[in-house]
């Protein structure tokens, strides 16, 4: 497969060869080729007016939609950087990272949530972070929608201000968010080129071809929602649904409107999707696959997607970090398909080490490591989190306990890391615990998954408190939204004991707490729930 030089030379060329056809849809708006390039030419020059020097970060915050992608298009073009927010980050998030990458661009749209942007951006700087520009955009970014800068009208550099200052698909583009296990998130380094192969992997896995339509319910910013919403279908010049917010109901009619082939989707969503009754009549329906991720894939309920839809349920098993390492293919066996990870991918060097850093490849399970295409070259601003990611040797690692099969299948039989899946979305417990630990009545607390059959997880904290102090869920939930916590790391439970337990070396068990959390929590589960909810009950916490 030959690659473009860059994404915004592929853009080029469908504004050229296909310019009325679309690009994306959003509600009842079009983007057509012609108009994408031309909106990121719009804001790449409106960039270089504000006088930004080729490599300067630009901070993106804007809700799911066109304008994300036609921001990385911008940032893209005019030689800069982009640092991809989540829609919901907090403001200690915000200024985290902003401080982190050093940008010193922010684009948002004119309200997020329910804040004002403009007020968002003087409490950043009030904090400390230094913002030259605020560019707000009202709208999806579409040539008829306003752009305004630093309070005024946007101004546009001249056309050919752009020429020469495009990136190239080897050099950083994106500066990518992730939570990880230490509490506030980490920067991915990411190119172009890796996300090239991860699209030949995924055109060959899932026989994607030119006929395809793709519906992304993932947000923009992140690993699974750039694959199957900003590289591939612009790599194919196929045309991208987008949703401003995950509504099963609506996501359902919107798949029937635009004949979608592809739906890129955690597994928190295709359920919801088969629970709201929308698959009753499939004659409609034009789907041939599902991609999921990002937690484990529920067996019964992918299974019942299947059935319901006639599509495929494929994933891939990978991170941020690594990019892809194995995938299932519709060929696939059923029973492989739906409970595993399918095989490595070919191009994917894999090794497995057990926890003092032996390779036991041999012996089928251990801790994954890979070298290959699409692996990242670690973390921004952070060297020691880099050198625990990739070994001196070179090998990139994830942080899950892995078996392979006699037939050369991948499954996850555990986690390394202390993170809890809701939604496939990866929550630090770190983070949770470092903010329910700021509440004055709480002495100890320590944070845990508890067993959910829509979710997978949800976030509980056990929290143990001082003397003469009382602390119930919604006081903590106060606490937690006046002092800015983002939204994400509020815990969905909240038990109070006299003492946490402890093991041996000092450390709170968790282990016991989630075999206590299964007692608590666990009644209402259906099988699939319940087999996770054990699993995870029994995973080593290194007591």
């Amino acid at each position: 497969m030959e690659f473009p030089a860059s994404l915004a030379a592929r853009v080029r060329e469908l504004a050229r060869t296909r310019p009325d056809q679309p690009a994306y849809y959003v509600e009842e708006r079009v983007l057509d080729w012609a108009g994408y390039d031309a909106a990121a030419d719009r804001l790449a020059r409106i960039f270089l007016d504000l006088g930004l020097a080729p490599g300067e970060r630009v901070a993106v915050w804007l809700p799911d939609g066109p304008a994300f992608h036609i921001a990385f298009q911008a940032t893209e073009r005019a030689g800069l950087v982009c640092l991809g927010l989540g829609a919901r980050c907090g403001e200690r998030e915000l200024a985290h990272l902003l401080g982190l990458a050093g940008a010193s661009t922010f684009v948002s749209a004119a309200v997020m949530g329910h804040v004002e942007a403009t007020e968002q951006v003087e409490m950043l700087r009030r904090s400390g972070v230094e913002i030259r520009h605020h560019v707000i955009i009202e709208g999806d970014a579409f040539l008829d929608d306003a752009i305004r800068v630093d309070g005024g009208d946007a101004e546009l550099a001249r056309p050919e201000a752009l020429e020469g200052r495009a990136l190239t698909a080897n050099v950083d583009c994106l500066f990518n968010t992730t939570s990880g296990t230490t509490g506030l998130p980490k920067i991915v380094l990411h190119d172009q080129l890796r996300w090239f192969h991860f699209h030949r992997f995924a055109a060959e896995v899932g026989h994607l071809c030119e006929n395809d339509v793709f519906m992304s319910a993932l947000p923009a910013p992140f690993g699974f929602g750039l694959w199957t919403s900003h590289f591939t279908p612009t790599l194919l010049g196929v045309p991208t649904v987008v949703l401003r917010k995950f509504d099963a109901t609506a996501a359902i009619s919107a798949m029937r409107r635009h004949q979608v082939t592809i739906l890129a989707a955690v597994s928190t969503q295709f359920i919801l999707m088969l629970e709201s009754g929308g698959f009753d009549d499939t004659d409609s329906l034009a789907l041939k696959s599902l991609f999921t991720g990002g937690e484990a894939v529920p067996e019964k309920r992918a299974r019942a997607f299947e059935e319901k839809t006639g599509a495929f349920v494929l994933q891939f098993y990978g991170s941020n970090e690594t990019g892809a390492v194995s995938a299932t293919r519709p060929e696939d066996p059923p029973h492989k398909r739906l409970t595993t990870a399918g095989k490595p991918i070919e191009e994917m060097q894999l090794r497995l080490f057990d926890a003092e850093g032996n390779d036991v490849t041999p012996s089928g399970i251990g801790q994954p490591a890979v070298k290959g295409p699409v692996v990242s070259r670690g973390y921004h601003g952070a060297p020691e989190a880099t050198a625990e990611l990739i070994r001196p040797d070179g090998w990139v690692m994830l942080g899950d306990l892995v078996e392979l099969d006699e037939d050369g299948y991948l499954k996850v039989v555990g986690r390394t890391d202390d993170i809890i899946i809701r939604g496939g979305k990866n929550l630090s417990a770190a983070a949770i615990e470092e903010s329910v630990a700021d509440h004055p009545a709480v002495s100890l607390c320590a944070a845990i998954g508890i067993p959910d059959a829509v979710f997978g997880e949800r976030a509980a904290v056990y929290a143990e408190l001082r003397p003469e102090m009382s602390l119930t869920l919604e006081e903590l939930k106060l606490f937690l939204a006046q002092t800015q916590i983002a939204r994400e790391l509020w815990p969905e439970a909240l038990v109070v004991l006299e003492a946490l337990p402890h093991n041996v070396g000092g450390k709170v068990a968790k282990s016991t707490l989630r075999d206590d959390a299964l007692k608590r929590f666990g009644e209402d589960l259906d099988a699939d729930a319940a087999s996770r909810a054990h699993a995870a009950a029994r995973r080593s916490d290194g007591e």
